[in-house]
């Protein structure tokens, strides 16, 4: 007997719209659950995760800087993830677009004009769709599976981030400690609202974004080139639309915004390369854009939802002493009920009898 997914003939619209939110309340049962399976207190726990961070405005500045980085790089998936091309390796373009854009700030850090910010964010973007270039040349070249090779690069991308940060990009008078100087005024992201919180214009480009990348696929041909062929690609093939060009605009744009992402987090709320610049922004990234159902716009508050679980977990580990790999189980959980639901709301289970061949009837009769 197997188990096989069908797909339903008729598909409700109401259901595939509530089917987040079926998602978030499954997330919230399991992770009470879990929570008393650790001897906590589940309510105090859901209370530090979603309530207490929002009680400061403080908080909702931290807020908009957690949501910043995964608003981006979601919005940048989704491209790729529409077009079915399956980019892992977010992370990666992350920190390379994040060293590209302070090469200016770290190696020339005389050169000090009005300039030099928007150069930095240029080459983040130039630095990240590059790195993300190499696994579609990969796919289109030689057949590679992209899942694989935008994995396996992220690593390499960590090893040469610490690499750099202990050796040559070392602060010369940084007491040996692996990090870079510090960014001088005129390479840092400036606040939205200045002496009033953290929050800087990170956050603005992502609602940007967001906004360019909905326009894009709603309402341009090339949007509709990317949900032709990644829904049948024959279909497209049909249609005239190439798909090895699609492939590099769909991860050259994910890598961009993953690079933004990472020289708006190192500039805004950093200040300097460390060996770690992120807790994981581009993998929690595909929860945002899986929970936001690919819609530019419903990423925007997917990602405010998983920023607050990142506040909320950090809450959480002071508050009631839980460990921080709770916070990315939580996370994980969340993903996991988000695929679920749309697969069951999409498909059937159906319980198969094999047959048994003529050799295995022969075997057990003797």
């Amino acid at each position: 007997m197997r188990i096989e997914l069908v797909k339903r003939p008729q598909q409700s619209a109401l259901y595939s719209a509530l089917s987040p939110f079926f998602a978030l309340a499954l997330t919230l049962i399991a992770g009470a659950i879990m929570f008393s399976l650790l001897g906590k207190n589940p309510l105090d726990a859901l209370y530090y995760y979603f309530i207490d961070p929002l009680r400061e405005m403080w908080s909702l500045h931290e807020l908009a800087v957690k949501a910043a980085p995964l608003i981006l790089i979601a919005v940048g998936l989704s491209v790729c993830f529409l077009s079915n091309n399956w980019n892992i390796g977010a992370e990666g373009q992350f920190i390379i677009g994040a060293m590209a854009g302070s090469i200016l700030p770290v190696m020339y850090p005389d050169f000090q004009s009005w300039i030099v910010l928007p150069l930095m964010l240029i080459m983040s973007m130039v630095g990240g769709a590059a790195y993300a270039a190499i696994p579609a040349l990969l796919k289109t070249r030689f057949n590679t599976n992209e899942i694989l090779t935008s994995l396996m690069l992220v690593y390499v991308a960590q090893l040469f981030l610490d690499w750099m940060v202990r050796g040559p990009w070392r602060n010369p008078a940084g007491m040996n400690f692996p990090e870079t100087r510090n960014f001088h005024e005129y390479a840092v992201l400036p606040e939205i609202w200045p002496d009033s919180g953290r929050a800087h214009w990170g956050f603005v480009f992502a609602l940007v974004a967001a906004l360019l990348v909905w326009f894009m696929l709603s309402k341009t041909l090339r949007g509709f080139e990317v949900k032709v062929l990644g829904q049948s690609p024959r279909a497209g093939r049909f249609a005239g639309f190439s798909a090895s060009k699609m492939v590099f605009f769909a991860f050259i744009v994910s890598g961009a915004l993953a690079g933004l992402a990472g020289i708006s987090e190192v500039s805004g709320a950093i200040g300097q390369l460390r060996p770690t610049i992120s807790p994981g922004y581009g993998f929690a990234a595909i929860i945002v854009a899986f929970l936001g159902r690919l819609n530019p716009l419903g990423i925007v508050a997917a990602g405010l939802v998983l920023a607050l679980s990142y506040l909320g977990g950090e809450a959480a580990q002071i508050s009631i002493g839980v460990s921080d790999k709770v916070v990315r189980a939580f996370q994980g959980m969340l993903l996991f009920f988000v695929l679920g639901c749309d697969t069951l709301i999409h498909y059937r289970i159906r319980l198969v009898r094999t047959a048994l061949s003529k050799a295995e009837v022969s075997h057990g009769n003797a």
